[in-house]
């Protein structure tokens, strides 16, 4: 498999259960010396402040080793007045990925764009958006515009963005990502457990995105457990505290069929390996273990 040549993989914060700076489970220091022992190449930057940024955060990275593979970045899209006030966070966190040394520009961080949650869609999330739900059709082309706006701005500071749909958000669903996809030049990250939920076909999705996949979440999901957790009544944080992402191969993601997808396609770039883990999740042992199980099971599967 040619990815192996093609590809750097990298860890996240996430998988920690770190949504915040404030109160992580876990130092970066000791997250990144965890990271560097299990034979990551990189990690995702995390919550703002959690690495560090200008010389601390490159000084963390040297030592430990480690590349930046990108960050999340969210804009309110659908509200014109708060997507112009959430301009000057997203100069702010730019200037920070583009002072990150490079070896490889292949492998330059990818500043990550996203939709904030949508409070009644995270309480339904994988669920087809009703009419009250849904992004408007009239809506779209200037919702569109917007994210064009954003992914013109990152290129002024030499980065190349993508967008990632994500459950509980204005973009969540295959078609909503197909959408977007039609009205702007923005490549898209590839989030396999997402998709999933969503109702999507990851395989499926790599063949028809190539070309435009920027960036590469790879993550396992556990469709009875989402089943479970949504005949209850629950939301997204309900479906992540059971479980709902699972470590890599143990759930219904067609793991190795996305990889020979991406091998034939091309792909080049990061592969970030995320198991969302619940924010009171306290179990260092358990997570350890789990993202060290991750990035074997990768290191084979690319074999």
């Amino acid at each position: 498999m040619q990815l192996t040549g093609r590809t750097r993989v990298a860890g996240a914060p996430v998988n920690y259960g770190i949504y915040q700076a404030a109160g992580a489970p876990v130092g970066p220091d000791e997250l990144l010396a965890d990271l560097a022992r299990d034979g990551y190449a990189g990690i995702d930057f995390g919550p703002v402040g959690y690495l560090g940024t200008g010389a601390a955060l490159t000084r963390r990275l040297a030592d430990a080793g480690l590349g930046l593979a990108g960050g999340w970045v969210d804009l309110r899209f659908a509200d014109p007045a708060g997507f112009a006030e959430d301009l000057a966070p997203l100069d702010a966190a730019l200037e920070v990925f583009a002072a990150v040394p490079v070896d490889d520009p292949r492998f330059a961080p990818r500043p990550t764009l996203a939709c904030p949650a949508n409070p009644a869609r995270m309480a339904r999330p994988g669920v087809p958006p009703s009419p009250e739900l849904a992004l408007p059709a009239a809506a779209w082309p200037a919702f569109a515009a917007r994210v064009q706006q954003a992914a013109d701005r990152c290129r002024e500071h030499g980065l190349e963005p993508v967008f990632h749909y994500h459950l509980g958000t204005d973009v969540e669903t295959e078609a909503e990502a197909d959408r977007l996809l039609e009205l702007t030049d923005i490549s898209v990250c590839l989030d396999t457990g997402h998709l999933l939920l969503a109702g999507g076909d990851p395989v499926a999705a790599v063949r028809r995105w190539a070309g435009r996949i920027g960036q590469v979440h790879l993550k396992d999901a556990d469709l009875a457990v989402h089943h479970r957790v949504r005949a209850a009544g629950g939301g997204l944080t309900d479906v992540v505290a059971a479980g709902g992402f699972c470590p890599l191969g143990a759930g219904d993601v067609d793991l190795p069929g996305v990889l020979a997808g991406l091998d034939a396609a091309g792909y080049t770039g990061w592969l970030l390996i995320e198991q969302d883990a619940p924010a009171t999740d306290r179990d260092l042992d358990r997570i350890r273990a789990d993202q060290s199980a991750n990035h074997r099971w990768l290191a084979e599967a690319l074999r």
